[in-house]
């Protein structure tokens, strides 16, 4: 049954900036772009690199290994190398909590 974990607190991820968490056994990236928390599998499709540590320039992210782009806001794929797009998972803030659904 799904349901919200509590990963961080909303501080702890600077804005523009994504970190890497585990959340129900899956590795998760969440980003903070200017307040607004997202998350999607921290995973790239295209050969695993390593999404929490890759540029973020609006809401996208670029994959810091071969350059894959993707939509923050919904996983999709925008560009490059990967040939899907990455799940991506409900983000709430609570008491100065960020809560990711799982």
């Amino acid at each position: 049954m799904a349901g919200f974990e509590k990963v961080a607190r909303a501080g702890d991820i600077p804005s523009g900036q994504g970190k890497e968490f585990e959340v129900g056994g899956k590795q998760i990236a969440i980003f903070n772009v200017d307040g607004d928390y997202h998350a999607i599998d921290n995973a790239c499709p295209h050969v695993g690199g390593p999404l929490s540590e890759g540029s973020v320039e609006g809401n996208v992210v670029t994959c810091p290994w071969h350059r894959a782009t993707f939509d923050l806001t919904n996983g999709s794929t925008l560009g490059g190398p990967s040939p899907t797009g990455v799940a991506c998972y409900t983000v709430r803030i609570m008491d100065g909590e960020i809560e990711v659904e799982v």
